[in-house]
This record gives C-alpha cells, sequence and structure tokens, in this order.
C-alpha cells in the first residue's frame, strides 16, 4: 500500500508562508542594519560639533573649543597644503560665516541622522561638506611633517567620501523609518508637499 506525502512535507519544497517569513526577516534584518549605521554615522556628526563647540579634548584640545573663542575652521583650512583650493581654503579659513556654516551643519545633519528625519537634504548637505573636505585632504596632497609626501592614505576611497555615499545610501533605503521618527515625519503636510525634506 502506497503511502502519499503532503506536498509542503516535501523536503525539497517550501510553503508560501515559510517564504514569505523569509522574505520578512530579510527586510526587517536590512532595515535594523540601516537604522544602525544612521544612528552610529549621525553620532559622528554630533561629536563633532560638541568637540569643536567645547574643546573636550579630543581632535579639539580643552580651553580650544568655539565657545573658547577657537575657531572651528581655522586650523584646519589653514593647513591646506597644496591642492586645487588651496588659496580659497586658505581664504574661507577663521571665517566666521565659515565657522556657523561648518557647525550648524554638524549639528544639522547629527541631529537629522540621529533622529530620522530629513534624510535626503541631510545628504546633499554632508555629501557637499564631505566632498569639500575631501578636497581639502586632496590625497595627493598629503605631507609628512618634514615636508615629503604621505604614502599612506588611498589616492581616491578616502573616509570623508565613504561617508558622502553613507549618507546617499541612508536617504534612498529611508533609514529613518526604523528606530526613527521617520513615518511621522513624512506625513507632516509641509514634507508632504515637498518631497525634498524628507
Amino acid at each position: 500500500m502506497a503511502v502519499h506525502e503532503h506536498p509542503h512535507r516535501s523536503s525539497g519544497l517550501h510553503s508560501p508562508k515559510s517564504a514569505v517569513s523569509a522574505l520578512s526577516d530579510t527586510h526587517t534584518a536590512r532595515a535594523y542594519v540601516f537604522a544602525s549605521l544612521r544612528l552610529l554615522t549621525g553620532f559622528v556628526f554630533l561629536w563633532a560639533f560638541l568637540d569643536k563647540t567645547f574643546g573636550l579634548g579630543y581632535a579639539t584640545p580643552s580651553g580650544k573649543g568655539w565657545t573658547d573663542g577657537g575657531s572651528p575652521t581655522k586650523g584646519f583650512l589653514s593647513g591646506v597644503a597644496a591642492g586645487p583650493m588651496e588659496s580659497t581654503f586658505h581664504s574661507w579659513a577663521g571665517g566666521a560665516w565659515a565657522d556657523w556654516l561648518f557647525m550648524l551643519g554638524l549639528l544639522g545633519i547629527g541631529i537629522a541622522l540621529i533622529a530620522g528625519v530629513a534624510l535626503r537634504l541631510a545628504a546633499v548637505a554632508g555629501t557637499v561638506m564631505m566632498t569639500l573636505m575631501w578636497v581639502a585632504e586632496w590625497p595627493p596632497a598629503q605631507t609628512l611633517s618634514d615636508g615629503s609626501p604621505s604614502m599612506s592614505t588611498n589616492p581616491f576611497a578616502e573616509y570623508h567620501l565613504i561617508y558622502a555615499v553613507v549618507l546617499i545610501a541612508l536617504a534612498a533605503v529611508s533609514a529613518g523609518d526604523t528606530l526613527g521618527v521617520g513615518k511621522f515625519w513624512a506625513k507632516l503636510p509641509l514634507v508632504r508637499s515637498s518631497p525634498w525634506l524628507r
């Protein structure tokens, strides 16, 4: 007497429910990975703002923060030693407008990423900022303290460009919808009428 197996119990077949569940699990895992990347990247920008504002003793020495009268742009931009925008960066170094734009950019991008809102705007602003910083640290322009060229950096894939691509990716996948208030933000009338604010 023949025994007939139920088709969904066969070792080679999967039920539609299990396929949907696997797809849902993958989507959820991806959403949490991008949300984690968003939060970490947001903390990078927000921490840079706090350190440069208050001189927390990391990249900015204690007593030389913005609140102590220091300039967040002077040291970096005046130190550009070569590259296509060397003289331009020198003229910007320490300017009040440059300090304010840079610091508001760090703060705004950091808050947007951590909250999960205005990711498109943050991606545009952050990409402009990171591209300018990449040009300021133009790989061929890297020099050692004795003036000789440094070969320690990648000639193209430098971390500022990686941050720019990360910002674009986070906006593209709506990474603020998980562990953020992106869904609520997208429902606001102003944001619905101006998709570039999403």
